[in-house]
């Protein structure tokens, strides 16, 4: 069932405490005078609202001011036409937020803004960093200490997105010249988009671990997280930002800068179940990675069943694959609720215990009697598959047969994907067959780490895939560095915190 935590979210699957993994944030930015550049970017970021859920934000600039309008829940509910009429100019980006180790709360919400008697500078941030606290020291070092910075570090905010703000705050220099230098310091995934009163920024980490994408209009410029935002807006897809590489555009158009060197490392996740399927990443279709994955899948673990099934949505593209792979039909097992999301309705303990089907429910007259193959795209603490395979027994399936479209997660992620601790994750305490007990499915296969390599098109060296491997392209913090136990024990800061009036209710604005 779905269920809300403790801070009223629901999460994405179908038991109490379960959660699935989750990305940080989606992140947008637009530079088209002429365009309504707010009403843009709240569409970009609606085409985004998969990688964010929690609070939403949007920031414009007119040559002489930055605007900021946030507030906590979906982009549909932060903003409605007065608020975007009041968001004025010709630059503007925005966020979509999902909190890893960082509070659900309005002051976590982005753009963050910083600013000096001359400027303004306005961050969103999608990923984490790993080197927090050797930022903190050097703005701490710049302003005498965190508590004596004018901006959100004063009054006690240390995240990363607030630290790096911080940093690209200098009355003595440009935004481009300080973004410059402030960029190769940093270590970690991002992709940033931001803003002064005039121009528009977006820089990617050298490894390219998140996607970030350039996209043009007829009198203009977008990025976004993913292509389809683009597409979304109307903009014409050019090319992915490069790993290391920061843009700048304003009214003399775009120009490139090389940060650092480029080593891309794109995180293999966003084709299992991230991004959303009409994507593209390194010239891959995410949805034909999935079908790829899927039928892999059916090749390394074939069986004998009547019906292939998908758990919504990212797994049906590779029940589709195994399906075709198999000679097995494809149908359609589960009925999806496409309203569920945010509420601050507690379900009784009553409710929790009778199971109660928010987001998913069996389709019975189609899996009843049947032997069902049921693909999915990851199991992290086993909750929702457990609860899936007793629902689809309960509703009349003769056997249930799982697949899933990745390894066995045996890490968490350090850079921007919120998957349970170490501790927490089913596959670093369970082998495949004591899941397969414990979840009470009739049989159990992952897909291999080479199958869903070869399924993204990537070679393996490009790609992240220190969640199924351990193996993490970038250097950990210090405690990282004692040991692999103390992993779900490091302290990681994370993206997003702001300034302005709580609640959304009035706009945050800082005149130069």
């Amino acid at each position: 069932m779905a269920v809300t935590r403790g801070d009223g979210l629901l999460t994405h699957d179908l038991l109490p405490g379960e959660k699935g993994p989750q990305d940080a944030c989606g992140v947008f930015g637009v530079w088209a005078p002429g365009e309504d550049v707010a009403k843009l970017t709240y569409f970009g970021l609606y085409a985004l609202q998969h990688r964010g859920q929690e609070s939403a934000g949007i920031a414009t600039g007119d040559g002489h001011k930055v605007l900021v309008y946030k507030d906590m829940g979906l982009v549909s509910q932060v903003f409605n036409e007065s608020a975007l009429l009041s968001l004025t100019g010709h630059v503007a980006i925005g966020h979509c937020r999902y909190s890893t180790t960082g509070g659900s709360t309005w002051e976590n919400a982005q753009p963050t803004l910083g600013g000096t008697h001359s400027t303004t500078v306005a961050l969103a941030h999608n990923g984490n960093l790993t080197n927090s606290a050797e930022l903190r020291d050097l703005v701490s070092e710049r302003h005498g200490g965190l508590d004596r910075h004018p901006g959100e570090l004063g009054r006690g905010n240390t995240t990363d997105t607030a630290l790096v703000t911080a940093l690209l705050v200098d009355p003595d220099r440009s935004l481009e010249a300080v973004a410059l230098d402030v960029l190769p310091r940093l270590r970690g995934a991002f992709c940033f988009v931001f803003m002064d009163e005039n121009t528009l920024y977006a820089a990617r980490d050298p490894h390219g671990i998140r996607p970030l994408a350039l996209g043009r209009l007829d009198r203009g410029w977008v990025v976004a997280s993913e292509t389809a935002a683009l597409q979304t807006v109307g903009a014409a897809v050019i090319r992915e930002i490069e790993p290391g590489e920061l843009i700048v555009i304003d009214e003399q158009g775009l120009r490139s800068h090389r940060f650092a060197e480029a080593d891309p490392k794109g995180c293999v996740f966003e084709y299992v179940y991230l991004a959303r399927p009409d994507a593209v990443i390194s010239n891959r279709v995410i949805h034909e990675a999935r079908v790829a994955m899927g039928a892999r899948l059916a090749l390394e673990h074939p069986v004998e069943a009547d019906l292939v099934i998908g758990v919504p949505d990212s797994g049906v593209p590779a029940a589709v694959g195994y399906a075709q792979q198999s000679g097995i039909p494809f149908g359609q097992g589960f009925v999806k609720n496409a309203y569920v999301g945010r509420t601050f309705i507690q379900p009784s303990h009553t409710l929790r215990q009778l199971g109660i089907r928010l987001k998913l429910n069996p389709l019975t007259h189609t899996i009843r009697g049947k032997r069902l193959v049921v693909v999915d795209d990851s199991i992290v603490r086993g909750n929702t598959q457990r609860a899936q395979v007793r629902i689809l027994r309960e509703a009349g399936a003769a056997e249930v047969h799982v697949r899933i479209s990745s390894p066995p997660v045996h890490w968490p992620c350090f850079y921007g994907i919120d998957f349970a601790t170490r501790a927490e994750l089913i596959a670093s305490g369970l082998g495949v067959e004591e899941i397969r007990a414990s979840i009470g499915a009739d049989s159990l296969g992952y897909i291999s780490l080479e199958g869903m390599i070869e399924a993204t098109g990537q070679p393996g060296p490009r790609l992240c895939a220190a969640c199924f491997t351990g193996v993490y392209p970038i250097e950990l913090p210090e405690a990282g560095r004692i040991g692999k136990h103390l992993f779900e024990q490091l302290p990681i800061d994370v993206e997003g915190v702001s300034i302005g009036m709580p609640g959304g209710a009035e706009n945050a604005l800082l005149h130069p």
